[in-house]
Formats: C-alpha cells, sequence, structure tokens
C-alpha cells in the first residue's frame, strides 16, 4: 500500500492543496502492505468542515485497488480490454447477448474509445463504495471485474441498441457523457441489471386489487413476481369489501382487508429481491373505508400481533371533503365499498371531486350517508387524523395522498382514474384491477382469461442538480435523459403481463432530481427564505419546459403514446390547470398540440437515496440529516459529509430536524405546480412535536398543494429507504 501511496501523493498533492498532508502521511508511512483499507480509513478520519476533500482522496486510493483487482481477475488491463471482456461475458453467461448480437465489433471498440477512466475521480469514496459493492459485476468468487466507466457504457450501449444504427454510437456517446460526468442517474434496477443476464429495469409497479378471491390471489402472485425480479410495488386495496360485510348474500362473515394484508406480508418476506433484500410493497386505503382503524394500527408494536403487518408500508388516500371535515371537528362516515356498489349501484371509490369544493365524490358521499339502507359506522374526522399521527410517529407511516388534487391535475383522466401511488409516494398514473374469467372449453381444456387492467409501471433516472446547474447543461442533458428512459419501456423485460401492456399503453417516464440542498449550499441561499422558494418555482420550471419540449421532438419522431387524444396535453387543459401562460409556454403548447407527446406520464421526483450518494451529491429534494455522520458498513463505518462542505458552504446546511417543515412544504408547493406526477416529500419533526404541530403540518401540505407526503421522518423513529426508486 505504501508504494499505491507515494505514486498518488504528488497527483493528489497537486488536487487538494489545502489538505493535511503532512499528517496524514505520518499516519500512512507506517502502514504494512496490505492494510490498505486502513490507509483509506485515515484519510476520512482526518475530515473536517474545512478538510471534507479527504474523500477524494480515499476514492483515489481505493480506485487503485479496484483497477488492480479487476486486472487480475480479467488479466489484461480493464479499460483497454473492454469490448473483448465483453464478448467472453457474453460467452460465459454473465452479460446480455444483446451486447454482441446488436452490436459489431467495430462498434464495441469504438464504444471502448468513448471510456474517460479520469471521470472515475468524481466519485466519493462512499459514492465509489456504494456502486462496487452494490452494482458492479462481480465473478462468482465475489472478485470485481467490472469498474465505473464500463457500468455507465454498458448501461449506454442497452438502453440505445434499438436506435438507428448510423446514429445510435452517437446516442451512446451522450448517455455516457451524462452517465459518466454525474450529471443524472438511472434507477436502481437500471444501473444494476442493464447489460446483465438477470433482473428487470423498471423501478415499482402498482395493482390495482379486484374484490374477487381470484383476483386477490392473482394479485399476490404478481406480487411475488414482481418482487423477485427487484421491484417494488404499490397496491391499493379500496375495492376489497370490508370486515363483515356479505360474501355471496351471506351477512356478516367477510373478514375484511387484514388477512389479505397478512398475506401481502409474507409475500413480502418470503420473496426477495434477487436475494438482496426482502421485497417491499405499501398498501392504499381509503379514509371512508370501514376497515381504516384497523388498517392504521397494522404497523404498531402493540396489540394483537394477529393484526400486525410489520413489514408492509401503509397509505391513506384522502379527499378533500375529509380535510375540510377534520379541520373542522366535523363527523365523518364510514363505508363498506361492496355495500355501497350493491345499494347505491355505483363504487364511491371511483369518483373524485373534478373543482375545489365541487364534484362528483362529495355529491355521492352525501348520498351514502342519507340513503338509510345502506350500513355506515359514524366517527369524529379529527380522531381518524390523530390516529394516523400516532402511527407516523411510531412507525413514520401511513403516506398521505390527495386523491382530489392527484387526479385534477392527471394529465390522462379521460383514460382513467388514480387510486393510489407506489411505494415511494411519487408515481400517480392511472390504475385499474385485472378481472380473470374461467371456462371450459369444448375440448375439455380450462380456459382462464385476463382482462388486462392499467398495471402500472415507472421508469426513474434523476438530475443531479448541483452538477448539471453549476455546469449548465439541462439543455444537452434532458434530451438524452428523456430518449434513455422511453427505451427502457422497449427494452426491459417485465414479468407481468399486464405491466407491460400498460407501461406500453401510456409510454409513462418519471425524470426526476436530486441534490436540491446540495445547490442550495453552492448557491449559498438559505434553505428557510423566499428566495429558495423561488428558486424551486423558476428551476423547476425549466427542467418542466425542457423535459415536455423533448418528449415532443421524441414523439415527432418515433410517434406519440397511444392515449394523447383527448388528453390534457391535447387539449390545452394542462397549461391552464397550472397557469403556465406566457409566451414560451404558449408556443410549447402549440408544438406539442402539432408533434404530440411520446410520453403519457413524465416527470417525479423519488427519494434516490443510494443513486444520490453514488454521484456525491444529496438526496432528492430533501435538506440533509446531518453534516457529518458515519455509514456504516459490515465491518467498519464511513465516515462522510454533507457535498462539498467547507468553511463556506457549511452555513447553508442546516440539518433536516432544525428545519421549519412550513419552508419545506411552501418550496414543493412551487415545484409540485411542474411535476405532472408526484414528488417523494418527508417531513422531519422532532419526536417531542405537539399534536396540533403537525395536523399543521398536514393541513398545510393539503392546502397548499401537495399530492403526496412520504415519510413523517420523526427523531426517535429508524426509518428504511427505498431502494428500487433510487435514481
Amino acid at each position: 500500500m505504501v508504494q499505491v501511496l507515494q505514486g498518488r501523493t504528488d497527483e493528489l498533492k497537486e488536487r487538494f492543496p489545502h489538505l493535511s498532508w503532512d499528517r496524514f502521511e505520518r499516519k500512512a508511512a507506517g502502514l504494512a502492505d496490505g492494510n490498505d483499507q486502513r490507509a483509506v480509513l485515515y484519510a476520512l478520519d482526518e475530515m473536517t468542515d474545512e478538510e471534507a476533500d479527504w474523500t477524494y482522496v480515499a476514492a483515489a486510493f481505493a480506485l487503485d485497488d479496484m483497477y488492480q483487482e479487476a486486472e487480475r481477475v480479467r488479466g489484461h488491463v480493464p479499460y483497454q480490454s473492454y469490448p473483448e471482456w465483453v464478448q467472453r461475458k457474453v460467452a460465459d453467461g454473465r452479460l446480455d447477448p444483446v451486447l454482441t448480437e446488436k452490436y459489431s465489433a467495430d462498434e464495441l471498440a469504438a464504444a471502448a474509445s468513448m471510456i474517460e477512466a479520469d471521470r472515475d475521480l468524481k466519485f466519493t469514496y462512499i459514492g465509489l463504495k456504494t456502486l462496487a459493492d452494490r452494482y458492479l459485476l462481480r465473478s462468482f468468487d465475489g472478485s470485481l471485474e467490472e469498474l465505473p466507466q464500463e457500468r455507465w457504457l454498458t448501461i449506454a450501449l442497452i438502453l440505445m441498441q434499438d436506435e438507428a444504427k448510423d446514429e445510435r454510437l452517437g446516442y451512446v456517446r451522450e448517455a455516457y457523457w451524462a452517465l459518466s460526468n454525474l450529471y443524472m442517474t438511472v434507477a436502481t434496477p437500471t444501473l444494476a441489471n442493464a447489460g446483465k443476464t438477470h433482473g428487470q429495469l423498471s423501478s415499482c409497479f402498482i395493482d390495482t386489487v379486484d374484490d374477487d378471491l381470484r383476483g386477490i390471489f392473482d394479485s399476490n402472485t404478481d406480487a411475488a413476481t414482481v418482487s423477485k425480479n427487484g421491484g417494488g410495488l404499490g397496491l391499493y386495496l379500496g375495492k376489497i369489501r370490508s370486515r363483515s360485510s356479505s360474501i355471496r348474500g351471506h351477512p356478516g362473515v367477510s373478514s375484511g382487508v387484514i388477512p389479505w394484508m397478512k398475506q401481502l406480508n409474507n409475500t413480502a418476506v418470503s420473496v426477495d429481491q434477487l436475494g438482496q433484500r426482502q421485497g417491499a410493497i405499501a398498501v392504499y386505503l381509503d379514509v371512508w373505508h370501514k376497515d381504516i382503524f384497523s388498517f392504521l394500527d397494522a404497523k404498531l408494536n402493540n396489540g394483537d400481533e394477529r393484526q400486525r403487518t410489520h413489514d408492509l408500508f401503509t397509505g391513506v388516500t384522502l379527499p378533500d371533503l375529509f380535510m375540510e371535515k377534520a379541520e373542522a371537528r366535523e363527523p365523518w362516515y364510514l363505508f363498506d365499498p361492496h355495500e355501497v356498489r350493491e345499494v347505491m349501484g355505483f363504487s364511491l371509490e371511483d369518483a373524485y371531486d373534478e373543482e375545489i369544493g365541487a364534484g362528483s365524490f362529495r355529491e355521492k358521499y352525501e348520498a351514502c350517508v342519507n340513503t338509510e339502507e345502506l350500513s355506515k359506522d359514524k366517527v369524529e374526522a379529527i380522531d381518524i387524523l390523530k390516529r394516523i399521527m400516532v402511527s407516523q410517529l411510531e412507525t413514520g407511516t401511513p403516506y398521505m395522498f390527495y386523491r382530489d388534487t392527484v387526479n385534477r391535475l392527471n394529465a390522462n383522466n379521460h383514460a382513467g382514474m388514480i387510486y393510489g401511488s407506489n411505494l415511494c409516494t411519487e408515481i400517480t398514473q392511472n390504475m385499474s384491477p385485472t378481472v380473470i374469467s374461467e371456462e371450459e372449453t369444448e375440448d375439455g381444456q380450462i380456459k382462464i382469461t385476463k382482462d388486462p387492467g392499467d398495471y402500472v409501471v415507472c421508469n426513474l433516472s434523476s438530475i443531479s442538480l448541483a452538477s448539471a446547474v453549476s455546469d449548465n447543461v439541462l439543455e444537452r442533458l434532458i434530451p438524452i435523459q428523456v430518449r434513455m428512459l422511453d427505451n427502457v419501456i422497449d427494452v426491459n423485460q417485465i414479468p407481468v403481463p399486464q405491466a407491460k401492456l400498460t407501461n406500453g399503453k401510456y409510454r409513462p417516464i418519471g425524470l426526476g432530481t436530486f441534490g436540491w440542498h446540495h445547490l442550495l449550499a453552492k448557491k449559498k441561499i438559505n434553505w428557510e427564505s423566499e428566495e429558495a422558494v423561488s428558486y424551486a418555482d423558476e428551476l423547476y420550471e425549466q427542467i418542466h419546459y425542457l423535459t415536455l419540449k423533448a418528449s415532443a421532438e421524441l414523439a415527432e419522431e418515433k410517434g406519440a403514446y397511444s392515449q394523447f387524444a383527448g388528453s390534457d396535453f391535447a387539449t390545452g387543459a394542462y397549461f391552464s390547470k397550472r397557469g403556465l401562460t406566457d409566451p414560451n409556454w404558449q408556443q410549447l403548447q402549440a408544438d406539442i398540440q402539432a408533434k404530440e407527446l411520446r410520453n403519457g406520464y413524465l416527470m417525479a421526483v423519488a427519494p434516490n437515496a443510494s443513486t444520490s450518494l453514488i454521484a456525491g451529491s444529496s438526496a432528492s429534494i430533501d435538506p440533509i440529516f446531518k453534516k457529518m455522520y458515519a455509514e456504516e458498513k459490515k465491518n467498519f463505518k464511513i465516515p462522510v459529509t454533507a457535498p462539498e462542505l467547507s468553511a463556506e458552504t457549511t452555513w447553508y446546511y442546516k440539518p433536516a430536524h432544525l428545519i421549519d417543515q412550513h419552508w419545506s412544504i411552501r418550496q414543493n408547493a412551487k415545484r409540485q405546480k411542474h411535476i405532472d406526477q408526484a414528488i417523494s416529500f418527508n417531513l422531519y419533526v422532532p419526536h417531542s412535536i405537539k399534536a396540533k404541530e403537525l395536523l399543521d403540518l398536514h393541513l398545510d401540505a393539503w392546502k397548499q398543494g401537495l399530492k403526496t407526503t412520504y415519510y413523517v421522518r420523526s427523531t426517535s423513529t429508524e426509518i428504511e429507504d427505498c431502494d428500487s426508486c433510487s435514481s
């Protein structure tokens, strides 16, 4: 190790002259060969607000070890042997044959010439370790054989495989540029699986469970299939009849939603995600459903364990009317959705308020309240919100899903309804149950037929705001990013047929962002300021504009998504609902009506904790948790600082739990106007928060027009982030 340190020292001293090299070299000089890990951690031990760049020093030393290990495993200098290595790994069954079937040897050689090894020096140590430990290809004995720039290039090749042959290497070059400069990241499934022979590329899936025994079990089977292939899952349970409902005319026999949640809980635990972690499933239920109280208690640590589903995540779908009743301290009524269908002739969950303060849902809800033949439970609306907040402070959930706001702003409401969201609350797309029928054929066979519903798929990637904005590359970046996301739809192998059909129907993508706090610190903007609120509006309007423009240009080249006609994009309602009326937007509206759009859903901001760490930035639109902390690994800890922490930026890194969350809500309200889907938005609160203060945050979020909120992250709870949605 000493020899490697000596070889790197001059280069690193020139790059980071402000670091205390004498002190570090005294520590490193006494190390015996083979103690490279200790030398790296010595570098990190020196990190302070002023010397956070030790993380790049540590990463440089770790890179030397990675290069040596990959060269030993492969028998060649890695970056000089990419085409030969690809051919060998395809023959070994480790890499996708597409790489050699669709690309000639000359094309692979041309692609390999794009590799810029120096871009490896952009990684922080924790970013490099995360990439190497979780995403780079390893041999069966665990030895590393793929290097970072090869991962970026392989992803680019896979996603551009079906582009026109005379243009695709140009697109590969652009995609590689975007990835290798860490201007963007792709979703964890894409990052981990693109180019490999196992696993799919999409992040999360959403199913609508029908009120039918066969449909319920079939949804469970689909959940297991998705989980096995590395996807996270959201399921809407609001159509399932409540406890004590009737079955085939026999009253009082239904056991409600909890037993089916237990089944899903067992699926999440027993069908893991490619052997790496257990499955991740979120379930959503309407706040007017008779089982809402047992649903809210399902994750609590006390009570009847037979009614607990500790491994599921929960979300509540909330109409405006309920929030109004809770704020006014008025009664609320609970219904059985099956009985509503039987008695009223409609499904209450299929309605929403088309306008603020008026619409179909409240009309049908009041009709249910006033129908004597319909059984109902009368409760205080505020008592349900109290129960929600108790669970949030203990477990972080349930998530909040403001269904009227979501559906009013659904650009494809002409084609369906949105009942719930995904595992991370950022995906809002049309949903419907798959209906199953069975019949015996004349030749003695049994034919099972599925009428496929809208089974939502989300395909994610995220802009690294701090680097992309600072380098002024958004206009170049977003078109290639949209093309990459659109291509995921075509090259991905989705294991659930109705999900594949829905993916092709709407061609949905989820272009998001991370590094918001990092960007504010670089620009010396305080989080709790009008400047930050205004900048959120300004920046996300620019990203919004460029994303729509890129999708319109792609539609002109490749064709529009099948449901464009009649959508808010086609009618222009999309723009008027959001107040996008200046000349630039009017011109874009005209362009979209002429060219149409390639993608029916376009933007979503995911949590992306893992991939933002790889890119050396802050997660999503969240404030940092701490300026300095230790990331725990199996047998050691890695000191980590806030991105680009320095004497200048430290004043702008206020920790999340010390920030007035109303400022975060105001920022997110401005941002949400420019995100056609939703945002994984956390509320950070102290464990000592008073009920009224938390209630005020929820009311503020609803009134400001947020579509969803994600976890309530109390200082007394530890919450596991969603890996699938990391992008």
